[in-house]
């Protein structure tokens, strides 16, 4: 799990509050998917230097551990990178959306096979048939070019909006995925590293080097197939550079799903001034604008400002 104590956020409490000189002071816990955990993190340093009284307590442990926290009151913010539960609204959940992304395919650069991967791309059924159906055990099962060995195939074993979000691709839930289950999306991102043979699935932020824009050391993405024409047509070539992957995510032309909402979740009951504060900031332009440059996409406007009004409208409930 990845934990962020910025200044002195493991210290005691201190009681919130507002003043014109320094800001807001108070404390905000946040956990949940690790597809949010770096944005929010720089989006919580940018928001101390503003206000040097406010401490975090920052946990990266999966959405279904931040739905779980929020709902319990553990924590303040729950980051989530799936739909939301009928049965967790039900409970309170409050969701404000603030960015998008995708899940990716992923497989080993140095698959015997990774050029003809790169040409032909796999289709929906063919990924459906390797991570739900298991109909293919070896390589050559998906296509006779391929090399006759078994097919090593990791999934999430936690509950994970990447891994609920994958197989909602394939019209199926996440323990409808079979394969080796790895915690969190570092360790299944460094498991397929690891394997020339391994297929898994991840968030661009752990697929994509941020400084070079590039896929990581030894792990690239499995291009999607999506007319079933057997290659990869101009259109559906994005990949190769970051820049053009949330270009196709924002003009939807990579499919959603897997592409996603990241969503803030919040108890309305428990909404306070500070908390809206901090959403609101995070939903400003110009914080949405660093979303690029970090492997996200942001908000349109017109998105933007309806969260910002369920912000609002949740606000109004609270007094405090």
């Amino acid at each position: 799990m990845l934990i962020a104590c910025l200044s002195t956020a493991c210290a005691p409490k201190v009681k919130e509050g507002y003043d014109e000189a320094t800001g807001y002071t108070g404390n905000i816990s946040i956990s949940g998917a690790f597809a949010l955990y770096p944005i929010v993190v720089l989006w919580s340093e940018d928001f101390k230097a503003l206000h040097p009284n406010v401490r975090f307590n920052i946990s990266a442990g999966g959405a279904g551990k931040g739905i779980s926290d929020v709902l319990t009151n553990m924590v303040d913010i729950g980051l989530v990178s799936r739909d939301l539960h009928p049965q967790e609204v039900e409970k309170g959940a409050y969701p404000i959306h603030i960015a998008n992304d995708a899940v990716l395919g992923t497989i080993n650069s140095k698959h015997p096979n990774i050029d003809l991967i790169k040409k032909r791309g796999f289709t929906q059924e063919e990924l459906a048939n390797i991570f739900v159906h298991q109909r293919y055990k070896y390589w050559n099962d998906i296509d006779t070019r391929f090399v006759k060995e078994p097919i090593e195939v990791y999934v999430r074993s936690d509950a994970a909006g990447a891994g609920e979000t994958w197989a909602k691709y394939f019209g199926e839930r996440q323990e409808d995925l079979k394969g080796i289950g790895i915690f969190g999306d570092p360790g299944l991102a460094q498991a397929v590293k690891e394997k020339p043979l391994s297929i898994g699935f991840g968030n661009i932020n752990f697929v994509y080097d941020l400084q070079t824009k590039k896929t990581a050391e030894h792990i690239t993405t499995i291009p999607l197939d999506l007319n079933a024409n057997g290659r990869i047509d101009e259109d559906e070539d994005f990949y190769g550079h970051l820049d053009s992957l949330t270009k196709a995510i924002a003009e939807k032309r990579y499919p959603s799903p897997p592409a996603r909402d990241l969503t803030f979740v919040i108890r309305k009951d428990k909404q306070t001034k500070l908390i809206a504060a901090f959403i609101s900031f995070a939903l400003d332009k110009q914080q949405q604008g660093y979303l690029l440059e970090n492997g996200y996409v942001p908000l349109n406007d017109e998105t933007r400002n309806t969260e910002l009004n369920k912000l609002s409208s949740g606000l109004e409930t609270d007094k405090r």
